[in-house]
């Protein structure tokens, strides 16, 4: 699986920040939205990938978009992740897997690990299109976030 293709319809998904606290991708119609699947929290790759969007968030909180990392990891897991890293936006919690097997990047077999999301990031437009979709086979590579910024603001 690579994921989905740019102009390929969205597919909704309803996750949660917390236990009964969920965000449907839908309910974001007319404003952009970028996804970030990660692996794993806690590890050190996804960390530095979710720590530089916080860190750069002058960058992406002007974009005007909904930026949410997406983890396979439980909300409290995702929670005390998120508030360690000190980061502006949100976790949400796609523990039964749905969401990445949607998007296409439902890793099989990460190290022994069965269903992990591929590190991959897309772009949602205001219409519910993905505009930009990068997908990893190395879940060692950061995404290209100068790509992911530019790919948001051709949206204006």
């Amino acid at each position: 699986m690579n994921g989905l293709s740019v102009g390929a319809e969205a597919p909704d998904f309803s996750l949660l920040r917390g236990l009964k606290d969920p965000v449907t991708l839908s309910e974001h119609r007319g404003e952009p939205v970028v996804l970030m699947f990660v692996p794993l929290a806690f590890t050190g790759t996804c960390t530095e990938e979710l720590c530089h969007v916080g860190e750069n968030w002058g960058v992406w909180g002007s974009l005007g978009a909904a930026v949410y990392g997406i983890s396979i990891d439980s909300p409290f897991v995702n929670r005390k992740w998120a508030n360690e890293m000190e980061i502006p936006f949100t976790i949400l919690s796609d523990f039964n897997k749905a969401a990445a097997a949607a998007y296409g990047v439902l890793e099989e077999d990460f190290i022994g690990l069965r269903g992990v999301a591929k590190r991959s990031v897309f772009v949602v437009d205001r219409e519910g299109r993905i505009s930009y979709a990068w997908v990893s086979d190395d879940p060692g590579v950061l995404p290209p976030f100068d790509d992911v910024v530019a790919a948001v603001r051709e949206l204006d």
